[in-house]
């Protein structure tokens, strides 16, 4: 009695790491874009406010997050164009993209976290207001806002992760425009007729010489 394995088609063998492929090119877009987005909002909003004291009585005030740190801002704008020069490099380059992809979203957890405690911008105000430099906020608290913008950064995180793991099946910029001919340069040229002049205009219009053998 004869026993025949089974052999795994290609196609099915290739189909696994191409699905994969997708999907994970998919949610990288989608958590990078989201998360950039939502850092950038989350330091346009309120993150901190309290009361300060001068000579004709209290008046509150507040800070954005913008006020307390930029670096959450700075770091969403680099993690977007990480994501997308993540597309335009190959190989070793690409590695290089999706880490610093990651890195922009571990550094706007750490920033967004640090400024969710941080009252020095508000102090900054109240002594600009006192015309004081040792004055100081009364009733500090803060917002929900830059625990938000640690979401964010946490998705550019997730979506650096994903690069680093599944970038190399994802695709690549068109290579038609890399170094080594300008686009359609490997196709090739129609012939001329010497006997119609739109076959040599067409010709000088391709910097060929129409005169030549």
């Amino acid at each position: 009695m004869e026993y025949v394995t089974a052999v795994p088609h290609p196609r099915s063998e290739a189909a696994g790491p191409a699905r994969a492929g997708r999907l994970s090119l998919a949610l990288a877009l989608l958590c990078g874009a989201l998360g950039a987005a939502v850092s950038l909002l989350s330091t346009r909003q309120r993150w901190s406010e309290g009361t300060a004291t001068v000579a004709g009585g209290s008046f509150p005030l507040t800070a954005r997050g913008s006020d307390v740190t930029g670096v959450p801002a700075a770091l969403a704008i680099v993690g977007l164009a990480a994501l997308v020069a993540v597309f335009a490099v190959r190989r070793s380059g690409r590695l290089l993209v999706a880490a610093l992809l990651a890195l922009s979203g571990a550094g706007t957890i750490a920033a967004a976290l640090l400024g969710a405690s941080d009252g020095s911008a508000l102090d900054d105000k109240a002594a600009q207001a006192a015309g004081d430099t040792s004055a100081t906020v009364a009733g500090l608290s803060h917002t929900a806002w830059p625990y938000v913008a640690a979401v964010g950064g946490a998705l550019i995180l997730l979506a650096g992760l994903l690069a680093l793991r599944y970038g190399r099946l994802w695709p690549a910029m068109s290579g038609r425009y890399e170094r080594g001919g300008a686009p359609g340069s490997s196709r090739t040229a129609p012939a001329v007729d010497p006997d119609r002049p739109e076959d040599l205009w067409n010709a000088l219009d391709r910097g060929e010489d129409p005169t030549g053998a």
